[in-house]
């Protein structure tokens, strides 16, 4: 549950595959940012999501030093990095070839 204006509820803790959270970092590392939680303080007065003023945009690899940071702080805690590696049916894979299946249906079977 989330008591939230604009979402009444949100995922907390996903674990995600280690290779998934790593691989996130490394393709975007260089990629820039204004801010370390995306879930909110945007300034949306045009409609659209702007830095909040004053907000100074920084690559990647500066706001979130590590993997673990990006995963578990861009969207507030929605995800937490684990050691746990793809196949073990403990953690969320990001990217998948879907003509092979779901491998997240398990993942969530295990944890319901």
């Amino acid at each position: 549950q989330a008591d939230t204006s604009w979402r009444k509820e949100r995922i907390r803790d996903v674990p995600l595959c280690q290779e998934d959270c790593e691989q996130w970092w490394e393709d975007c590392q260089d990629a820039v940012t204004c801010k370390v939680n995306w879930h909110k303080g945007w300034n949306w007065t045009t409609g659209t999501n702007q830095c909040p003023k004053g907000a100074m945009c920084q690559k990647f690899k500066f706001v979130f030093p590590t993997a673990a940071a990006l995963c578990e702080l861009i969207w507030s805690g929605s995800y937490r990095y684990t050691s746990h590696h793809r196949g073990s049916g403990r953690c969320i894979q990001m990217w998948f070839d879907p003509t092979q299946g779901n491998p997240n249906v398990a993942v969530a079977q295990y944890y319901a």
